[in-house]
C-alpha cells in the first residue's frame, strides 16, 4: 500500500539534508519523491538485498517491516499508519510501534515532524536484540496446540 505521508516526510528530509543515498520501494502513491531514488515495486529477492546492503531502514509499522530489519539487525525507524488518515483500517500500528519502541528494538516517530528529527539518530541506533530464523520452540508449541485443536493449552 502506498504511504505518501511517509515518502513525502523522507523527500523532505532528504532535500534539507543534501543525502543522495537513499532509496525507497513506495507502491504506487500520488507523491513521487524528488530528491531521493525510489521504485514503486521490488520482488522479494531485490527487496531482501536492498535491506541487507542498507544502513538503516526506515518504514512504516507493519510487522513484515519490523521483522526484516530485526533478522537484519538494522537499525529501523517507524512511521505508523495511522486510520484517521484513511491509512489503515485501525491504530493497531500505532501500539506495535510502541511495543517495539519500548523495549529497544526500533526508533518510533508519530508525526512527520519526529521522523525527519529521528532520521539524523538512526544510524547510529541499535536494536536492543535480532531475531533468528526460527520461533522458540514455547512459540511453536503454542501455535501448534492452538492450529490443531487444542487452543486450551495454548492460551
Amino acid at each position: 500500500m502506498p504511504f505518501d505521508r511517509l515518502i513525502r516526510a523522507v523527500d523532505e528530509w532528504a532535500r534539507i539534508s543534501g543525502r543522495g543515498d537513499v532509496f525507497a520501494q513506495i507502491g504506487d502513491g500520488k507523491y513521487w519523491p524528488s530528491w531521493f531514488q525510489a521504485v514503486p515495486f521490488l520482488t522479494p529477492r531485490q527487496f531482501q538485498e536492498r535491506i541487507e546492503s542498507a544502513s538503516g531502514v526506515i518504514g512504516h509499522a507493519g510487522t513484515g517491516t519490523i521483522i526484516a530489519a530485526l533478522r537484519l539487525r538494522k537499525p529501523l525507524l517507524v512511521l505508523p499508519r495511522l486510520a484517521a488518515r484513511g491509512e489503515t483500517r485501525n491504530d493497531h500500528q500505532v501500539a506495535t510501534a510502541r511495543y517495539f519502541a519500548g523495549r529497544g528494538y526500533l526508533l518510533a516517530a508519530y508525526c512527520e515532524e519526529q521522523l525527519r528529527s529521528r532520521i539524523d539518530k538512526l544510524e547510529q541506533f541499535r536494536p536492543s536484540a535480532s531475531l533468528g530464523e526460527v520461533g522458540s520452540p514455547q512459540l511453536i508449541q503454542r501455535i501448534r496446540s492452538f492450529a490443531f485443536g487444542d487452543a486450551d493449552k495454548a492460551a
